[in-house]
């Protein structure tokens, strides 16, 4: 992203105008959720209580909100190594994603699938996948299936910068184009695969543009600004849900920490790091609801004590609970008999 563009996005907020409170709050909460489980997780990896690695959310919070903030329960996502959020913002049980990243019995896969496979079809969460890309066919396989049943449910389906170099999604926005399936395809420019700077490998300024080869709209938003998102997911819901086809949207945005746990993000120039940090999509978001007479400072500073309090009843809920006995660990194992 050049340094006029960066700039212009960094200083637009979303007119909130059309929005009811009762969602504004919501959004504020469920993105303080999110960033409050993330702090938590962090803690307790570095407590060495977590085995694994960890891809956080920290920092995109806005991101996930914004889409899901638009879905209905039976809806679906499908999600990707850096998922936690994703999960969060469907309406995932916080306690048993918690002991799911702990190992712990009570976890949504009795703690044999760690950080990256939470999976929820009671809220329509379809799961993460740790391949990079590898969600997109699965997004369009289930809208395949909305269309078929004529449900009128909606698919979104995230992905980072790197992925939208992967054959996958080529052959998904394809074949979701073509038959009009009702997919909105969210790409989380967060500037890094891993290591590698998105304008290293992709020559187009923005991911969106690609939107145009397999006629569908493309749209780009500021990743940092719930509203914004929310608003663009709205238009793109609404024409999925009217059987106008599918939607590629690009949120630029960034992530707080490295790739992984493991990751120190030396490659990332410091000032860029700062003038993203100053793009944080909370207080920038808290900042507007207290303008525009949303919320009070003390309204909010207690919606922020409750999340906070929560997340600490989460994790003492995963370090309380069991682990799973050894004599279980071919038990929920499915493969094909032979």
């Amino acid at each position: 992203m050049n340094s006029e563009r960066f700039s212009e996005l960094s200083l637009q907020f979303a007119d909130i105008t059309g929005i009811d409170k009762e969602t504004l709050v919501y959004m504020y909460r469920k993105i303080l959720e999110i960033r409050r489980f993330e702090e938590k997780v962090w803690d307790l990896f570095g407590r060495n209580l977590i085995p694994g690695t960890l891809h956080l959310y920290l920092g995109e919070e806005a991101t996930a909100v914004g889409v899901c903030a638009n879905l209905n329960v039976d809806d679906y996502v499908t999600s990707t190594h850096r998922g936690h959020g994703h999960c969060i913002a469907k309406g995932a049980d916080l306690n048993k994603m918690m002991a799911e990243i702990l190992g712990k019995k009570t976890g949504y896969c009795k703690g044999k699938g760690g950080s990256m496979h939470v999976a929820d079809a009671t809220v329509g969460i379809l799961g993460a996948t740790a391949v990079v890309g590898s969600n997109i066919p699965i997004a369009v396989g289930a809208g395949l299936s909305c269309k078929l049943r004529k449900t009128k449910q909606v698919v979104a389906c995230f992905f980072g910068d790197g992925a939208s170099n992967q054959g996958t999604f080529h052959e998904g926005l394809n074949m979701a184009a073509i038959w009009k399936l009702p997919v909105a395809f969210v790409c989380e420019n967060n500037v890094y695969a891993m290591g590698t700077r998105i304008s290293h490998v992709t020559a187009i300024e923005d991911i969106a543009t690609r939107a145009v080869g397999y006629g569908m709209p493309g749209v780009v938003v500021d990743g940092n600004d719930v509203v914004a998102v929310y608003k663009v997911v709205k238009e793109a819901v609404e024409r999925a849900r009217n059987d106008e086809g599918p939607t590629l949207l690009e949120c630029k945005t960034y992530r707080h920490k490295g790739h992984s746990r493991f990751d120190p993000a030396k490659y990332r120039p410091p000032e860029e790091v700062e003038e993203w940090m100053r793009r944080d999509p909370i207080p920038r978001y808290r900042k507007k609801l207290v303008q525009e007479g949303i919320l009070t400072e003390q309204e909010a500073d207690e919606i922020d004590r409750k999340v906070t309090e929560a997340a600490e009843e989460t994790a003492k809920f995963a370090l309380e609970s069991p682990d799973p006995a050894p004599g279980e660990a071919l038990e929920d194992v499915y493969v094909n008999p032979r």
